[in-house]
């Protein structure tokens, strides 16, 4: 019966990895923001001698907890993680891929531990933290990925838009790349450590944020090309919903970007950019998995309702 309900859980516990991929950054970044990335003086343990917050002379609880609550929602992506593959092995027949990237969810989860670990034992040096966000940005990718294998079959990839999309797409996913990495680099420069006595990478915050920018407008620019290849057709209405949301949430995010750098990076932008900036990840990955399709019959129950499984991203 277990068995039975795990397998039949299988698409929650896929969308359910992707919402907690997204969440676990953005606490991250709260973490950043108060000053609470030293919270916590030690791995696994919160305090010598204590795995949970406990009074402190030089330590406020309101830190402790806000560190503490980051690391316990980790278990929670483990959890899922742990689902996501359970139900993967108890899907028959067996399906490869899918077991491949339920693993990827459980076993990102020990990734980021390590380097959970490997950022409080350095106090908070901005490249560790920079590693943890892009591999929360990763896992993310490969949950977009496991939600639409869960509804697809094992067959030969087919383009269901014009050719040239997906490869654009691709050079998207590049720019998101190069993106993303040039954002932790200006984090890292910026006034938000996560300690107000953390060392900050030593480069001039414009500079890189000007960088940061000059990535944004390759990126930008490379989607009007996307939609003209998608209006050149032939394009599901699925794939131009994803398309539209995509265009929604980049230019949304653009905005926040540059209200965030002409008012001195207040903190609650932070959090929202950060958000936007895994919002952007969900919304490229879900547009890329949309335009491939394998027609191979689905070893899962297939959704009925289309409109349902076409907006469930």
């Amino acid at each position: 019966m277990l068995k039975s309900r795990i397998v039949q859980w299988r698409h929650g516990f896929a969308v359910a990895a992707v919402v907690a991929n997204v969440t676990i950054a953005i606490t991250g970044s709260i973490v950043r923001v108060t000053g609470s990335g030293l919270g916590c003086t030690e791995w696994p343990n919160c305090l010598p001698g204590s795995m949970v917050p406990v009074e402190h002379p030089e330590l406020s609880m309101l830190h402790q907890w806000i560190e503490y609550g980051n690391r316990m929602l980790s278990g929670v992506v483990g959890i899922i993680g742990g689902l996501c593959f359970l139900a993967a092995l108890f899907m028959r027949p067996t399906r490869r891929r899918v077991i491949w990237l339920s693993l990827a969810m459980m076993g990102g989860v020990v990734v980021q531990a390590v380097l959970g670990g490997i950022t409080v034992r350095t106090g908070l040096l901005w490249w560790t933290v920079a590693i943890h966000f892009i591999a929360s940005s990763v896992l993310t990718w490969f949950a977009v990925m496991l939600v639409r294998a869960l509804r697809e079959g094992d067959g030969p990839v087919q383009v269901r838009t014009h050719p040239f999309v997906p490869r654009l797409l691709i050079g998207q996913g590049v720019a998101l790349a190069a993106l993303l990495i040039a954002g932790t680099m200006v984090t890292g420069a910026g006034p938000h450590a996560g300690d107000k006595d953390v060392a900050r990478l030593g480069l001039h915050v414009e500079t890189l944020a000007h960088v940061h920018a000059a990535i944004l407008y390759v990126f930008l620019g490379v989607l009007p090309l996307v939609g003209f290849m998608l209006w050149r057709g032939p394009t599901p209405r699925d794939v131009w919903r994803r398309y539209f949301v995509l265009v929604g949430v980049v230019l949304a995010q653009g905005t926040i970007g540059f209200v965030q750098f002409f008012t001195g990076v207040p903190a609650v932008l932070v959090v929202l950019h950060v958000f936007g900036a895994m919002l952007v990840t969900v919304a490229l990955a879900s547009l890329w998995v949309s335009t491939r399709d394998r027609p191979e019959p689905a070893t899962v129950e297939p959704y009925h309702n289309e409109q349902f499984a076409a907006t469930s991203l």
